[in-house]
């Protein structure tokens, strides 16, 4: 019987969108691949790549403690039952409680930090509790993978991890299916006309929708020919409060909401340049997506964004948490010219092409499977 591989998630989509070829390097190594996810719509897509899949019961956010201590028993009953080689983990839940099972059931792991998250961006009883449980969960990783050094460097510090780490880019960027697109024309006589700005995030605070919406009004008072176009899913916590603001602007032609879509390529093919204004990121892989598209993009000066471009070459920072910093920084994208922006998306593509293969990911994990 092949040997399994248990893979611990917070979202199918995620795991489909942008570690499938993890999954299909496992299973064209002949390794029977379990996924544990919360089905929202992409599970039989990944039955279709060849994996098993187990129903699995997740709150992605708040700390439950009955709640989580069921995922804990969950997860372990998981390992009792499969004795996987090895357990691969994303986000933090995962991590946490798929941690604290593999060593539990003396189980190989190999956990991914996607970035810090909310919670241990701020000071509090929450971060030191969090922190607390990190240690506890990673002391015997085999491997914990980072996307940047920020986040390694904060979690070294913080003791939580003390054995082999590895920076690997991000989730990288499937290169032949994200190609880049001719860029899409103004008008006919090039400088002027429609500009289309596209962001693609979760509602919620920290991705600096509100730096956005208020950005976008103004940018769209003074330049009527801009649109904005937005895409991504209420977080149900926040949507009461967001919900009003995004449908006023769309009533007044400020913005374009599109809601979540799985067709994103086609979005960005459309766009003259990608608005990414979070507060924290792990790497962006919206980023590396407008880059490999061809596209500008104008992004929070934080590590994980930073990482996924050259400033001023092929994208424009702005400061986080600063809808003035953003403002600025779209009105400096604007008053380029036509063959200028064009060749920043150009040039983001070369700079993904380096350094944000997927396939180097792929490889990371491959050679720290085998070390388990």
């Amino acid at each position: 019987m092949a040997s399994c591989v248990l893979i611990l998630s917070n979202s199918d989509s995620g795991l489909y969108d942008f570690r499938k070829e993890v999954l299909q390097a496992l299973l064209a190594e002949e390794k029977r691949v379990v996924v544990s996810v919360p089905d929202t719509g992409y599970v039989e897509r990944l039955r279709q790549l060849g994996c098993e899949y187990l129903p699995t019961s997740f709150e992605r956010r708040g700390m439950n403690p009955f709640k989580d201590l069921k995922l804990l028993l969950f997860y372990r009953r998981l390992m009792k039952r499969y004795r996987p080689e090895a357990v691969l983990t994303y986000t933090i839940k995962p991590n946490i409680y798929g941690g604290l099972a593999a060593r539990m059931t003396k189980t190989p792991y190999l956990a991914n930090i996607t970035g810090l998250g909310t919670t241990l961006e701020h000071e509090g009883f929450l971060q030191r509790m969090i922190i607390l449980m990190y240690r506890t969960a990673m002391k015997k990783a085999s491997c914990v993978f980072f996307q940047n050094k920020g986040n390694r460097d904060f979690m070294q510090e913080k003791g939580c991890v003390t054995g082999k780490c590895r920076i690997i880019p991000g989730s990288g960027v499937n290169l032949a299916e994200h190609h880049a697109e001719a860029y899409p024309p103004q008008n006919s006589s090039g400088d002027g006309g429609q500009v289309v700005f596209l962001s693609i995030l979760r509602l919620m605070k920290d991705k600096g929708i509100d730096e956005l919406l208020e950005a976008a009004q103004r940018i769209h008072e003074r330049h009527p020919e801009t649109v904005f176009r937005l895409l991504g899913a209420y977080e149900e916590e926040s949507r009461m409060h967001y919900e009003p603001l995004v449908k006023r602007l769309q009533e007044s032609g400020t913005l374009e909401y599109y809601g979540y879509r799985d067709d994103v390529p086609v979005f960005l093919a459309e766009c003259h340049a990608l608005i990414h204004p979070s507060y924290h990121e792990g790497m962006s892989n919206v980023l590396l997506e407008a880059a490999a598209t061809a596209r500008p993009v104008l992004a929070s000066a934080v590590e994980g964004c930073l990482d996924t471009f050259e400033d001023g070459v092929s994208g424009i920072s702005f400061a986080p948490g600063d809808a003035e910093s953003l403002e600025k920084a779209v009105e400096t994208f604007l008053s380029l010219p036509y063959e200028k922006k064009r060749e920043m998306g150009q040039k983001g593509r070369e700079y993904v092409e380096k350094r944000f293969d997927r396939n180097l990911v792929v490889q990371a994990y491959l050679e720290e499977l085998k070390t388990t």
